[in-house]
């Protein structure tokens, strides 16, 4: 998706097989792939470009309908307008990816309240997860395919999560490299509730070092601040605007939330290394999402336990961070 344009042939056949998998014309993803292969090649050859002109591309037709088929293929619950894929496919898909594009075009559209739902997480407590409408899923998308190419180019090594390219095999072969150099005391930090904490004015100070597009960074406030819904126990919707009240927080559960936390989180892996902590502590981070390993040489960990504490440049970091030391060897 991200890398060199691909010639006919067998990759041209792979292509193919990739368009039908996802439910969209074989022109609609090459024109999206070469959109995301001009928009990294050129974050890659200046790295202090600030895109200006990006809001014009979520409307385009071939942009929409990948975003779209995305969304319908990941599923999940409707959002609160209680709208399902089932019933846009009845009233026409390409009718409604063209009045969601005229929106966008007019700048009429304005994202809506999040659903708030729980799943159970493995030490019996409920992780909570924000359900946007679809619409605001395939607006988000929409933003992630153009901006995701951007940012892909900045993120740091050490981070394997939500990457193309990266997984959580990869940090755990990452992890297993560093135990086999000889880094065998193992911290186990977690941010805990990073994407309800994330502050919205570094959050957005982050993605404008790269983005100054007003429109675009408009959209990104507004889904930040979105009212949260949900229903209580006796069957009552309650409305609340904490992450607007707050200035904090991206809903575990949008499209966008997963790029937005990486790229808070380089702030952490970048500061870690450029203020000198990984060289002098011979620590060195894997971090995947919320979770952040530092592998390092024996007799060292309350150091590093400290520099984490104190974080190398985010406040945020040193309210949230719970870390669980361990030795292996």
């Amino acid at each position: 998706m991200l890398g060199e344009q691909r010639g006919l042939g067998s990759e041209g056949a792979r292509e193919g097989a990739k368009a039908e998998e996802i439910g969209v014309s074989l022109t609609n993803l090459q024109k999206v792939e070469k959109l995301q292969s001009a928009l990294q090649a050129k974050a890659k050859g200046s790295p202090d470009f600030r895109f200006y002109s990006l809001y014009d591309k979520l409307y385009r037709e071939d942009v929409l309908a990948v975003a779209y088929e995305r969304c319908r293929l990941n599923g999940g619950a409707p959002g609160v307008d209680g709208q399902t894929f089932e019933d846009i496919e009845t009233y026409g898909r390409e009718r409604w990816l063209d009045e969601l594009a005229e929106e966008l075009r007019r700048k009429d559209y304005r994202c809506s309240a999040v659903r708030r739902m729980y799943i159970p997480k493995a030490n019996g407590k409920r992780r909570p997860l924000g359900i946007p409408r679809i619409r605001d899923r395939v607006v988000q998308e929409a933003a992630v395919i153009i901006l995701e190419p951007i940012f892909e180019v900045d993120l740091q090594p050490e981070q394997y999560a939500y990457r193309s390219g990266k997984s959580a095999h990869d940090a755990i072969r990452k992890v297993h490299w560093l135990l086999n150099t000889g880094h065998t005391d193992v911290l186990d930090a977690d941010l805990s509730g990073y994407f309800d904490s994330i502050p919205h004015s570094q959050l957005m100070k982050s993605v404008a070092r790269r983005v100054s597009d007003k429109e675009m960074l408009h959209l990104i406030k507004g889904w930040l601040e979105a009212p949260v819904e949900e229903t209580d126990e006796r069957g009552n919707i309650q409305r609340t605007t904490r992450n607007r009240d707050q200035k904090r927080g991206t809903p575990q559960g949008a499209p966008i939330s997963p790029l937005l936390s990486n790229v808070y989180m380089r702030r952490f892996v970048l500061g870690w290394k450029t203020l000198g902590h990984e060289k002098r502590l011979d620590a060195h981070i894997v971090n995947y999402a919320d979770d952040c390993a530092p592998r390092a040489h024996l007799n060292i960990e309350c150091g590093a336990v400290q520099k984490m504490r104190e974080g190398p440049s985010e406040p945020t970091y040193r309210r949230r961070l719970q870390t669980t030391p361990s030795c292996v060897g």
